[in-house]
């Protein structure tokens, strides 16, 4: 069994608060160790959402936790600045290669029926969880409204 989406959030000011985050990680081990509970240690990181990047030695079951600059939760990237673009350059890859595959998978050219085939398969995968990192820079809804663009573009010359 494994303890999945377990996050620990601290305000660190001083180091005191370092090591009352140490604390609470030697507690959240201690506690999976009782009630038989397997951390995956390679993937566990810590994340600093700040301006300032304090120096950060924290150790899970006596691993060092690399500092990173971007983490994955549940889908979503987040990176320490919070700013979406990260994510945003992400979910617009996969969506260009999914519209891509899309048009390359129907025989029909019927126009109603890509863009069923777009709405059920891409749309989503753009939209998911759009309220968490929603776009406040006109460079990435710019980047978000390509992809609609692109796919109506192709599937008006391809029929």
């Amino acid at each position: 069994m494994f303890a999945d989406d377990v996050k620990m959030y601290l305000k660190i000011i001083n180091d005191i608060d370092i090591a009352h985050l140490q604390l609470a990680l030697i507690a959240l081990v201690e506690w999976a160790n009782e009630w038989q509970f397997a951390i995956s240690i390679e993937k566990c990181c810590v994340l600093n959402i700040s301006k300032q990047m304090p120096a950060l030695h924290l150790h899970l079951d006596n691993h060092p936790q690399p500092v990173v600059p971007l983490a994955r939760d549940l889908g979503v990237l987040v990176s320490s600045s919070l700013c979406p673009s990260a994510y945003i350059n992400d979910i617009v890859a996969k969506a260009h290669k999914r519209a891509y595959m899309i048009q390359r998978a129907f025989v029909s050219r019927d126009i109603d029926l890509l863009v069923r085939a777009y709405l059920v398969y891409d749309r989503p995968l753009v939209e998911y969880n759009s309220v968490v990192w929603s776009p406040y820079t006109m460079q990435d809804i710019e980047t978000i409204e390509r992809v609609h663009r692109r796919f109506t573009k192709k599937s008006s010359w391809i029929s």
